[in-house]
């Protein structure tokens, strides 16, 4: 049984059963010890309430919606100790691996930390990602925290996720396929995202209870997203709500959900960090991030925290870090590569856990092959079977997308990935930027000058095929958002203020900058070890020194433009054009210098790292 709502559920006292008194009389009559030591009642058989009870959790995150394999691998340990790439990812593996393991144990929870949904491929983005939350539904998902990524179109939107329904809130049509998109038949929890009301938007959490032979335990999920959410979507994605800080959140929840009945919390947060450990070890080690500070708040009272947003795996016994907070700590990497399983015994007398453990299972169904040559599977890890209602669903929706997906759009000399260098510059990211400047420079379009992108707003590497082909669902998957390109007016001076930016705002800092993607003709230096407001230098556009008082026309897409990754310089921006879809913009950059040749990929260097 499920129980999601923010009222009282206490557990009330029970008479005893017929059979506990018939097994005190027999306990009077002299038999007890005989009875406790084949585990039977004198009356009828029934079995003793058992000592303690097994539940096993299994988590992911940042699916993103995901429902092909995603041509990801998993860097693991096989037999020999080697370290291999394991092909992983798929919905249809995913829901099969869920299977496997719900199989495998008595007492089943599936939760997930955030990103099911947003910078989608183009099998669920084309179609508002209502088949990834169908996937979700096939695979019996209990409780989802939202992540910042399933505000990407709104508060309204995402009720309609929830419950379903064909109202059009976005530009794109909903219920394509599905009349009517039915919802989510799981829970979204969302305790730190609050109405103008004052309400959350979603229940703040849920309880699931399972019984055993008499003994009934309630494992209680608290689900969270990012207090940063504002700062990494377009304003119109949070209207009207706002985001608390997740540990106050989660430690004030505690006693509600004992009072409804929970003797397990789990807190399920959008917020992440990363580990130097490998993928199965425990250890912690080198765990960083903006998980921590929340951890070292959180009350020891929680059981074990599932966690996502930063794209790593790690499983981790905080313990080992901090002995006041014993929980568990995990996240699932991305992409639904893997399937984290947590492993709790819950004493009965003292209904708190008494033993947990975590463990990874790497979702492997089919090789693929990537800009490195084929990566093969693995026979030291078990592979997964595709579970037929998921691929059956996929498979709908990827012939319906497929027209347009296919699209041959132009050639490419080479792959172009998305890794940043030491600079924090990628060769994709450069494409983007450069496609921006070619939509944007016409004077019709906005006169720009110059443009840049947001590194995170680039999804996916681009891998021609075999004769040097991408396609329009290529494309898209590098730029899924939806976002508009913009062209706006900055002095040289605020453009110098939003390259400072990178390094100190917000969550933008000297150790985790956000290097923005610049276009052709425009670059600088920076040196990290200088103090804040001067570690940006010798910024020039084509050639020449950029001029601290004059106006330059600045081309950018919406989510940079309103504020987007804390780079509110751009909010100061003036006469203000608008554009066209930033996909649109990217296919025809690529038609364009594709016609003649393969076209060349921009290696060369635009920013120059000093430290």
């Amino acid at each position: 049984m499920v129980v999601a709502n923010n009222k009282s559920n206490q557990r009330q006292p029970r008479a005893l059963s017929p059979g506990w008194r018939c097994a005190f009389r027999s306990m009077a009559a002299g038999v007890a010890a005989a009875l406790l030591s084949i585990g039977l009642s004198a009356c009828g058989g029934g079995a003793i309430k058992p000592a303690s009870m097994d539940i096993t959790l299994l988590g992911f995150n940042d699916f993103h919606g995901n429902l092909e394999p995603p041509r990801q691998a998993v860097v693991a340990k096989n037999a020999q100790g080697q370290s291999v790439a394991v092909p992983a990812g798929g919905a249809a593996y995913l829901a099969q691996a869920v299977a496997e393991r719900r199989a495998a144990s008595r007492h089943v929870a599936v939760v997930t930390a955030g990103d099911m949904i947003g910078a989608s491929p183009i099998v669920s983005s084309l179609f508002l990602d209502e088949p990834t939350i169908e996937a979700l539904n096939l695979m019996k998902v209990d409780f989802a925290a939202t992540g910042n990524h399933e505000y990407d179109q709104g508060a309204d939107e995402l009720l309609r996720m929830q419950n379903g329904g064909c109202k059009k809130f976005t530009s794109k049509e909903p219920c394509q396929l599905s009349k009517p998109f039915k919802g989510a038949a799981f829970q979204y929890l969302a305790a730190n995202t609050i109405r103008e009301d004052g309400k959350p938007l979603f229940p703040s959490t849920g309880v699931k209870f399972f019984e055993q032979d008499g003994l009934r335990i309630g494992v209680g999920f608290i689900g969270m997203t990012l207090k940063n959410t504002p700062h990494m979507v377009r304003p119109s994605g949070v209207k009207g709500l706002r985001f608390t800080a997740e540990v106050l959140t989660a430690n004030v929840l505690i006693p509600q959900l004992r009072a409804q009945g929970a003797d397990v919390i789990v807190v399920l947060v959008h917020e992440g960090g990363s580990t130097t450990s490998s993928l199965q070890d425990h250890s912690c080690q080198g765990l960083s991030g903006d998980i921590v500070p929340i951890l070292e708040q959180l009350s020891a009272e929680v059981d074990v925290v599932i966690s996502g947003h930063t794209h790593r795996a790690y499983l981790c016994d905080y313990a080992k870090v901090n002995p006041k907070k014993p929980f568990l700590l995990t996240s699932g990497g991305l992409y639904g590569t893997l399937l984290t399983e947590v492993k709790l015994t819950v004493d009965a007398r003292t209904r708190r856990v008494s033993q947990k453990s975590a463990s990874q299972n790497i979702v492997q169904g089919e090789a693929y092959t990537g800009s490195a040559g084929v990566v093969a599977l693995q026979p030291d890890f078990p592979v997964f079977g595709a579970d037929a209602d998921v691929a059956q669903l996929v498979a709908r929706y990827k012939a319906a997308a497929q027209p347009l997906a296919a699209m041959p759009v132009g050639r490419l000399a080479a792959a172009a990935l998305r890794m940043p260098h030491s600079n924090g510059e990628s060769v994709v990211g450069r494409m983007v930027a450069d496609s921006i400047l070619a939509a944007t420079q016409d004077g019709a379009a906005g006169g720009a000058q110059l443009a840049f992108m947001n590194s995170g707003g680039v999804r996916a590497d681009l891998v021609p095929d075999a004769s040097g082909q991408v396609t329009y669902g290529q494309l898209f998957s590098v730029q899924p958002f939806g976002n508009t390109l913009m062209v706006m007016s900055l002095t040289g001076e605020q453009i110098r203020q939003v390259l400072e930016q990178q390094f100190n705002s917000g969550t933008n800092t000297v150790d985790a900058p956000r290097i923005l993607q610049v276009s052709q003709g425009f670059g600088y230096r920076f040196d990290r070890s200088q103090n804040a407001g001067q570690r940006v230098s010798d910024i020039r556009l084509n050639g020449r020194p950029l001029d601290m008082a004059q106006t330059y026309r600045v081309g950018l897409q919406s989510y940079l433009g309103t504020g987007g990754d804390n780079f509110s310089i751009f909010m100061q921006g003036t006469e203000v054009v608008g554009g066209m879809l930033d996909v649109d913009a990217l296919v025809e950059h690529v038609r364009a210098q594709s016609r003649a040749a393969p076209m060349a990929l921009p290696l060369q260097e635009r920013i120059a790292r000093v430290y």
